[in-house]
């Protein structure tokens, strides 16, 4: 999987010229900068990608070059990287469960932030992370709705586990504060409401006045052309809230968007490898590939199709089965995606908002996953 140096002005310049057989995924840098302007201009506090979302070097060069200065990295590798990517950064370590070797190593790399959802995880870190100035927020869970699917079924400590950690994370010296994830693609900013009204609870139970909240993740991108995410009511409702819940002990605020920083920076062009029976479509990529999350939080239809000839394809959409290049029968997209009906074997298929979790779920399966990452000017013709 590699980068070109050559930057052209749009995906379809590139297809028509080239006819690439494997999948694209083509980078608009200024796309990725924009975003970060969004969430540097209007949250409320500090701004952190998620590494895990894309850790591609120019993904963190362009983020840092937009101003974002804080990184949630949550294994020694995406550390390493940005310790070499941006030296001054800081590193917020926001795995909950760590072993005692990578604990070192982020102890080496100066990471200022730990989140803990256990004691015993909470025991590591007193025994092998120097109190001085480090913060350990506690990560609880709750059963709210609104997400694409919910993390806490595998971290998230309960609202009473979460007082006695809090409560022993001040104990221990470390600086205290509380996290929480609202859950993949939430557009719904009564959930952060909720989060936000359980952690003044949680503090207040504890004895315990917080440092900062860090509203985790879950900020939604775009996967459908007719709902557009608005982050700005998101950004409102943690503003007030915070204010509402905390009164005079308001803690600042700390944010960890990966999918909603990365993904509207890139689009990936699949092809159509065949049309059987003028029935089932195959692509050339699939859920072994770039489009591996569409099993989990369902495809997006932001979607362009154009012919080999750069021609737009605005035939009549047609729901069809849609299937992956592998030999695997579980290889295929969820059912009835629209698509034109004069799609066409060598056709285009583009798919936008594609820059989170696509690169590092990629795989090899089969001997596909051969995917080149172009730079951009812009992602639309």
């Amino acid at each position: 999987m590699g980068q070109t140096k050559v930057i052209l002005g749009n995906p379809v310049d590139y297809l028509t010229s080239l006819s690439p057989e494997n999948p694209v995924l083509f980078f608009a840098p200024h796309a990725l900068q924009a975003k970060a302007a969004v969430f540097i201009g209007g949250f409320p506090g500090l701004v952190t990608y998620a590494v895990k979302a894309n850790p591609a070097d120019a993904v963190i060069e362009n983020l840092a070059a937009a101003g974002v200065r804080g990184f949630d990295v949550a294994s020694p590798f995406e550390m390493r990287l940005i310790r070499r990517l941006v030296p001054d950064a800081a590193l917020h370590y926001n795995n909950p469960v760590r072993s005692v070797a990578e604990i070192a190593v982020a102890v080496d790399l100066g990471v200022v932030s730990y989140s803990v959802d256990s004691m015993s995880e909470l025991n590591k870190l007193i025994a092998g992370v120097p109190a001085s100035g480090v913060e350990i927020s506690v990560r609880f869970k709750l059963p709210v709705g609104g997400a694409a699917y919910n993390f806490g079924a595998k971290f998230g400590a309960t609202s009473e586990l979460a007082v006695t950690l809090l409560r022993k994370v001040a104990e221990a010296g470390f600086v205290p504060s509380l996290t929480f994830h609202a859950g993949t693609q939430c557009g719904e900013p009564r959930a952060w409401a909720s989060y936000i009204h359980e952690a003044a609870r949680i503090a207040r139970s504890a004895g315990v006045t917080i440092a900062r909240l860090n509203v985790g993740g879950g900020f939604p991108s775009q996967r459908s052309k007719a709902v557009t995410p608005d982050l700005q009511a998101i950004f409102g409702v943690i503003e007030t809230v915070t204010t509402e819940a905390f009164g005079a002990e308001r803690p600042a605020l700390v944010c960890e968007p990966g999918r909603a920083l990365c993904a509207d920076g890139f689009c990936v062009a699949t092809q159509v490898k065949a049309v059987r029976d003028g029935a089932h479509v195959f692509l050339n990529d699939g859920i072994y590939g770039t489009l591996t999350e569409f099993a989990s939080v369902g495809a997006t239809d932001c979607v362009q199709v154009i012919s080999p000839l750069g021609e737009a394809r605005v035939g009549a959409q047609v729901a069809r089965p849609v299937f992956g290049p592998t030999c695997d029968s579980i290889d295929s997209l969820p059912d009835g995606m629209p698509l034109p009906d004069d799609l066409a074997e060598g056709d285009y298929v583009l798919f936008h908002g594609m820059g989170a979790y696509t690169t590092v779920t990629n795989t090899r399966f089969n001997g596909y996953g051969d995917v080149s990452v172009v730079t951009v000017l812009s992602l639309m013709s």
